[in-house]
């Protein structure tokens, strides 16, 4: 038995493995109108799951390049024609086991950085069908209610204290 060998491939395994992970380092972004009205996405993975748009950090991107990058690959929506801010907020969370295959092994919570994106009034959004399968604007009370991610519900229930333009 070659231990050398085997410690050898395992590395190499476990490198390729979290090469390939995704990072617990995410961004959660409201997308809103200044009339309070919230965008949600509803998951393809799991029909009946609504949520803002999210995402992994991609190796060392900033923070706010990643939700400019989200925004765009799950609504169509570029960011540079709006005002994304940075909420200056992060949440630490445990990643739902079922999702946990994502990530490299042992790694259980992700940080999870919140954004806001105020739109004048609804646009047209275009989803990523391999992502979500369907769009909903609804006011931001019944949004917080359909979501089912609790930051992502208390992110939202914090617009009418962002002082909306």
């Amino acid at each position: 038995m070659n231990t050398g060998k085997n410690r050898a491939s395992l590395f190499g395994y476990l490198l390729a493995e979290a090469m390939q992970s995704k990072q617990p380092i995410s961004v959660l972004v409201i997308i809103y109108t200044t009339a309070r009205e919230v965008l949600l996405l509803e998951r393809a993975d799991r029909p009946g799951f609504w949520q803002s748009v999210t995402g992994s950090r991609d190796d060392d991107e900033a923070l706010s390049q990643t939700a400019k990058r989200e925004v765009f690959e799950e609504t169509g929506l570029d960011t540079g024609t709006y005002e994304l801010t940075d909420w200056q907020q992060q949440n630490v969370y445990e990643i739902y086991p079922v999702w946990r295959h994502r990530y490299a092994p042992g790694v259980t919570h992700n940080t999870e950085h919140v954004f806001g994106l105020e739109l004048a009034e609804r646009q047209p959004v275009k989803i990523s069908p391999r992502e979500h399968l369907a769009y909903v604007w609804l006011p931001w009370q019944a949004a917080a209610d359909k979501c089912f991610s609790p930051s992502n519900r208390a992110a939202i229930m914090q617009l009418p204290e962002r002082g909306l333009r």
